[in-house]
Parts: C-alpha cells; sequence; structure tokens
C-alpha cells in the first residue's frame, strides 16, 4: 500500500491545529476564571468601600459640628469675660455697699467663663479626633480606589488576552492584578500600605 505524503500533512496540519484550539480554549478558561474570580473581590471591595465613606461622611459631619460647637463656646467665652471687665470697670465707681452685689456677679461671669473655655477645649480635642478618623479612613478609601483602578486595567488586558490569545498579554495582565489585589487587601484587612506619590498623582 502506497502512502499519500498529502495525508500526512494533512493529519500534522489537523493535530497542530488541534493543539492550537486546545491551548486557546485553556486561556480562554483562565481569562475567564480570572476575571470572574476579579469581579466577585471588586464587588466584595466595593462594599466594604461604601461603607468606609459613609464613615468619613460622618466623621466630616461631627467634625463640622465640633468646631461649631467651639465657635459658639468661644463667643459665649468672650461674652463673659468682656461683661465680666465692664462689670469690674462699674464697680470701681459704685458706693462701698454695694462691692459685695458686684463681686458675686463679677464671680459669676468669671465661672461662665473659665466654664466656656473648658468646655471649647473638650470641644476642640473631639473636633481633632474627628479629623483623625477622615485621615484613617481616607487611607483606606485611597487603598479601594487604587484597587479599583488596577483590576480595571487588568481585566482591559484580560479582554485583549481573550481577543488576541496572547498569552503574554495574560502574564501582563497579572501584574496590574498582582497590585490590585494586595491594595484590595490592605483595606479590608486595615494594612497602613499607602503608596503617597501615586496617590498624590492621582489625587
Amino acid at each position: 500500500m502506497d502512502l499519500n505524503p498529502m495525508e500526512s500533512v494533512e493529519t500534522a496540519h489537523e493535530q497542530a491545529a488541534a493543539t492550537n484550539d486546545r491551548r486557546i480554549a485553556l486561556l480562554n478558561t483562565w481569562v475567564a476564571l480570572t476575571v470572574a474570580i476579579l469581579a466577585t473581590f471588586m464587588a466584595v471591595c466595593k462594599i466594604k468601600d461604601d461603607n468606609i465613606c459613609q464613615a468619613m461622611q460622618q466623621a466630616q459631619a461631627d467634625k463640622i459640628d465640633h468646631w461649631g460647637y467651639y465657635q459658639a463656646r468661644n463667643l459665649r467665652e468672650e461674652v463673659a469675660e468682656a461683661t465680666m471687665a465692664q462689670l469690674t470697670l462699674d464697680a470701681s465707681d459704685r458706693p462701698a455697699d454695694r462691692e459685695a452685689a458686684y463681686a458675686t456677679v463679677i464671680a459669676k461671669f468669671a465661672a461662665l467663663a473659665k466654664d466656656q473655655k473648658d468646655k471649647k477645649q473638650a470641644v476642640m480635642a473631639q473636633a481633632q479626633d474627628d479629623q483623625k478618623t477622615y485621615d484613617a479612613l481616607n487611607i483606606h478609601d485611597d487603598q479601594f480606589d487604587l484597587s479599583d483602578a488596577l483590576l480595571a486595567i487588568s481585566i482591559s488586558l484580560l479582554a485583549l488576552t481573550a481577543l488576541t490569545h496572547k498569552r503574554w498579554l495574560y502574564v501582563l495582565a497579572l501584574l496590574p492584578t498582582a497590585g490590585g489585589v494586595l491594595m484590595g487587601m490592605a483595606g479590608l484587612l486595615g494594612w497602613a500600605l499607602h503608596p503617597d506619590a501615586l496617590t498624590k498623582l492621582l489625587s
């Protein structure tokens, strides 16, 4: 029986095509799995980030309220001190038998001024704590923002991988994937990982 060389060539070509199809199918499977995992991870990060944003808004509102209370306490303190100063001047022109009455009222306003000063300091401390809370939460918000951006780049590269079937594109997509997952985990677990230079560049 004679062998047809064309049949051998066709068989080799079919085997190469089948191998290539299996390679493409495997690559597409990996792309699909990676996208599914990243989408799930991004959804979890989104929930946490939304909660952090709400906490940041609350901290900002609390800070504004506390600084408002600070200004009110400061105004009351200044009014009490001005009234006390005015009464002290008035007392010097009054008869001696009225000094005791003036002294009582002056002491009352002195106590009021001191009370407002103490409360003012306490409210100022609360406002400063609110700012610290906001800044601490903002670090994690930045982490989720960077994670979201890096994972979006990764998914774009994975889409190109699915279209072109280039394995090197899949490997390239893993770089922003690693960065995005790292920043997302930092936000979820409260790690103090914050690329200041990159954050300032994007802010």
